[in-house]
């Protein structure tokens, strides 16, 4: 849990930095590139040896980041010093959201059945985004025990409209009603 909570400091830091300078898109572009780090164990391996001299990791992260902020390369250099590389993608998760939050965009997992047709999806969020508000982004996931119907979560809200949870409520009102 204490990850979370820092990933989320980092992103809120960098965030308002982004905003104040008009920065936001080249701030999401760098923690892109830092995150794809994550995934070179090597490169991991080699940043994170307390023998490697500062300089010497400074230019490899310059070479693989290639063209991004100085600001961002600093938070680079900040998280390979304190062992935190590897908390990246959370950092750029919760980026993310915040920059959704600030567009006024929010995501909706939809647990379905079986995968939606585009159209379906573009209906889907439609009818989402009159019951929220807001603009929403769809992300599907697939459960083929739901038989029917969907799951969204939007933050923290959850629309069980499954056919599953839709015969549960059917069968607790029968029962409800042979009393």
């Amino acid at each position: 849990m204490p990850r979370i909570s820092s990933a989320k400091r980092y992103a809120q830091a960098v965030f308002e930095l982004g905003l104040e300078k008009n920065e936001l898109e080249p701030w999401q572009k760098g923690l892109e590139k830092i995150s794809k780090l994550t995934s070179n164990e090597e490169l991991i391996s080699f940043l994170q040896n307390p023998r490697v001299p500062y300089e010497t990791k400074k230019r490899v992260l310059e070479f693989e980041l290639g063209e991004i902020l100085p600001l961002t390369l600093n938070l680079a250099l900040l998280l390979v010093h304190k062992g935190l590389l590897g908390m990246a993608p959370k950092i750029l998760q919760q980026f993310n959201l915040l920059l959704d939050a600030y567009h006024g965009i929010e995501r909706a997992r939809i647990i379905t059945a079986v995968p939606l047709e585009e159209q379906e999806r573009e209906i889907l969020s439609r009818r989402l985004e009159e019951m929220v508000q807001r603009k929403i982004l769809i992300e599907g996931q697939v459960d083929p025990s739901l038989i029917g119907g969907f799951i969204a979560r939007i933050g923290d809200k959850i629309i069980d409209a499954s056919l599953r949870h839709q015969l549960e409520a059917l069968k607790q009102r029968l029962m409800e009603a042979s009393l």
